[in-house]
């Protein structure tokens, strides 16, 4: 793999997470709105933004020759809406979640998420592990064990992160072609379940009566969606799916770290056991990251 297109999918991955652990906290400023209230509102931003940054980026015509191939080929029109529903469900979840107690369980499977396309990596893609990526999945191990065995939450939302997203990074492989311009398809098919939502919802409309919220807030939360999502599925496409599941670890801890931070949240001693071995494991894929990048593309072992 090219050392630059490895380098910047590095890049994009954390940009991406970074703006991702921004949305949880984001979230609580949007009251009164919901957790669906806000998935709607969500979508409805986040549709304009993507199509103008498939303007700006110059592949309007990437997305209209997709949408003619999805037209034509009724096999990709069913991926596509399959990886659009699977999209849409880990939306509403992260929108949802931080306004009902279960983050715990939420960033419990994001914790298993790099495991699981890490396996998806080995044992479908064939693609090999060096010894510094076990040495990252191993402390990672440790710590999702620890979790497991001190809060026992392993319910439906840590499931529908952990085992939900690597079928859809599949399906965004399989049907290939420009990133954005998948991204923006996917978001318009799910235009069609947020305006109904809207339309039916006191809370949602509630909105519109609220200056801060739908002239600054909402479109904010659009813009903040739209570079994240953008931002990660670019890097979906750019790295190997081990080295790419890997880095998922540094969005739990961004996560951890700005609950801290901003929402006046504390960690236990107990709490350390897990989010140590996952810190560390985030330090060695970023020393394993460091001498990717080093390394001539010839003797490279990823992929």
């Amino acid at each position: 793999m090219d050392r630059n297109q490895t380098g910047q999918g590095i890049a994009l991955s954390v940009v991406a997470t970074t703006l991702f652990a921004l949305l949880s906290v984001y979230t609580r400023i949007l009251r009164p709105l919901d957790g669906l209230d806000i998935f709607a509102w969500r979508i409805v931003w986040t549709v304009p933004g993507a199509l103008l940054l498939v303007v700006l980026r110059g592949r309007s015509a990437q997305l209209m020759q997709l949408m003619c191939a999805t037209v034509r080929e009724p096999v990709r029109a069913l991926m596509l809406l399959c990886a659009s529903a699977l999209l849409g469900a880990q939306l509403w979840l992260f929108m949802w979640a931080p306004l009902h107690g279960r983050m715990l369980e939420v960033s419990l499977g994001y914790f298993l998420l790099p495991l699981s396309m890490v396996l998806v990596g080995r044992f479908y893609y064939r693609e090999r592990l060096v010894p510094l990526q076990w040495l990252a999945v191993g402390f990672a191990v440790l710590g999702v064990a620890h979790e497991l065995w001190v809060t026992h939450a392993f319910s439906w939302p840590t499931l529908l992160v952990a085992v939900g997203y690597p079928p859809y990074f599949v399906l965004r492989r399989k049907l290939g072609g420009d990133s954005l311009a998948t991204f923006a398809l996917e978001v318009l098919l799910l235009l069609p379940a947020a305006l109904p939502i809207i339309a039916l919802s006191a809370g949602a409309q509630a909105a519109l009566r609220q200056p801060l919220l739908w002239a600054l807030l909402l479109p904010g939360l659009g813009a903040l969606s739209t570079s994240a999502l953008a931002s990660y599925l670019k890097s979906s496409r750019l790295l190997p799916m081990a080295l790419f599941g890997i880095l998922g670890y540094v969005e739990p801890v961004l996560l951890v770290l700005f609950s801290v931070t901003f929402l006046g949240e504390s960690l236990t001693v107990q709490e350390l056991g897990t989010y140590v071995p996952i810190w560390i494991a985030v330090a060695v894929t970023a020393v394993h990251s460091v001498l990717l990048l080093r390394m001539p593309s010839g003797v490279r072992q990823i992929g």
